[in-house]
């Protein structure tokens, strides 16, 4: 482990929900992280995953254990190039396989049950094939050292009913442990491996986050697939089958951040013992952006293998790694209350914006002495970041702050729009 400036680096874990071809969005914010220099000061003590996520995570972790987290990127892209729709006959194959899920959506195709394929033809062996040709399973033992970053890759056992986390430190990892997490039933045939009959993860824990704890991490962030909020009410027959799909892929997740938040709270208000069996964890959240997700294919389109709209997917992932890090050197500088650092981060034309509880400030002021001023005055007043509350980043990144006056603490927000790693606009008031 690296020390810098006589400081350890922050212990991190990072969970990737499932969601299909969605998780291209993973593979580009997992290359662009690992890759960032922001990450330096940070420790990466644990990955976790369920079904495309499971995946992303696999691969990460492999360049982690290689001594290789600058090419895990490439590793990513490969990946899902390769299991891109490339070939004429993959992409009518695959258009097939898209309209036949909108069609099932609508209630105008009947479900076809895996098990009346011939189980040479269902697929299984493919995703095995496509999984060697990135994964070096020989060379993956079970770690009992635990010299390595912790892998968990969720999935449910279809009979008991018991979730199952694998575990790099206590079970080998194999292209059927990958598969019995990314086994979708409606797709493949459940999965039979370490003694337990497997179906995709989703049903389960999506993505594993509690089991992450076991490694004492200061952080958990989570790569988020399926968006938390819409802003209209679900009309259609496939906008109802979209936001159904989306909640129930969240419902895990959301129960297991409630915990840590929960937790932290506890903590704070001093009800838990600081140094018990307990500790504060940060959470920090990634999610998909919905506006590059086509609305006229509902969760169809976690089917769709198209080479553009994967491709569309990674880069979305890489700029939200950018804002992602920009969110984090926000932050230092505002926990540091350096005004300086933080104007500095403000792209030409950027705005502020403030309102009630915090002193009023005109979005259209320009002037750089009176934002100083501004800035100055603030951190002037007991403010801070509230980390109880999970830091979210979408197109828009968002913090719950904690403003007090001395007699009360007020909860606000502080919202900021980025390009890369510059504000465009920031805005300090209530929430919305």
């Amino acid at each position: 482990m690296s020390v810098q400036n006589g400081r350890r680096p922050r212990r991190v874990v990072i969970a990737c929900q499932g969601g299909g071809s969605h998780t291209a969005f993973t593979a580009g914010v997992l290359g662009r992280l690992l890759n960032a220099p922001e990450l330096s000061r940070y420790e990466i003590v644990g990955l976790s995953g369920t079904s495309g996520g499971a995946i992303c995570a696999l691969l990460a972790w492999q360049s982690l254990r290689d001594g290789d987290r600058e090419g895990a990127g490439a590793v990513l892209e490969r990946f899902w190039m390769d299991n891109a729709a490339g070939n004429p006959l993959d992409r009518l194959a695959n258009a097939w396989l898209v309209s036949a899920g909108v069609l099932q959506n609508l209630d105008l195709l009947p479900g076809i049950s895996p098990y009346m394929i011939p189980e040479a033809l269902g697929g299984a062996d493919r995703f095995r094939a496509l999984l060697a040709r990135h994964v070096d399973f020989d060379a993956i033992t079970a770690d009992l050292d635990r010299e390595h970053p912790l892998l968990l890759l969720g999935a449910v056992d279809v009979l008991s009913g018991r979730f199952r986390a694998f575990a790099s430190h206590r079970d080998r990892i194999t292209p059927d442990t990958v598969l019995a997490s990314a086994a979708i039933p409606s797709l493949f045939r459940a999965v039979r491996t370490h003694g337990g009959t497997y179906w995709d993860g989703l049903f389960s824990q999506n993505p594993p986050v509690r089991d992450l704890l076991e490694v004492e991490p200061d952080e958990v962030w989570v790569i988020q697939i399926n968006p938390t909020a819409i802003e209209r009410e679900p009309r259609t027959v496939v906008q109802i089958a979209d936001r159904r799909n989306e909640l129930a892929g969240n419902l895990s997740l959301y129960q297991e951040l409630a915990f840590i938040e929960q937790t932290d709270r506890l903590l704070d208000e001093g009800r838990l013992r600081p140094g018990g069996p307990f500790k504060h964890v940060v959470v920090r959240v990634l999610e998909l952006p919905r506006r590059v997700l086509p609305k006229h294919l509902g969760p169809a389109s976690k089917l769709n293998r198209d080479p553009r709209f994967l491709r569309r997917l990674i880069e979305e992932g890489r700029e939200q790694a950018d804002r992602f890090a920009g969110a984090l050197a926000f932050e230092r500088a505002f926990a540091a209350r350096d005004a300086d650092a933080i104007l500095a981060m403000a792209a030409p034309g950027a705005s502020l914006v403030a309102e009630s509880p915090f002193p009023p400030f005109d979005g259209r002021e320009r002037d750089p002495e009176k934002l100083h001023n501004f800035v100055t005055e603030l951190f002037a007043r007991d403010i801070r970041i509230d980390s109880s509350r999970k830091q979210i980043a979408q197109d828009r990144v968002t913090w719950t702050m904690r403003l007090s006056d001395g007699e009360r603490a007020e909860e606000c927000v502080a919202e900021a729009d980025f390009v890369g790693h510059r504000i465009t606009r920031l805005r300090l008031g209530r929430r919305r």
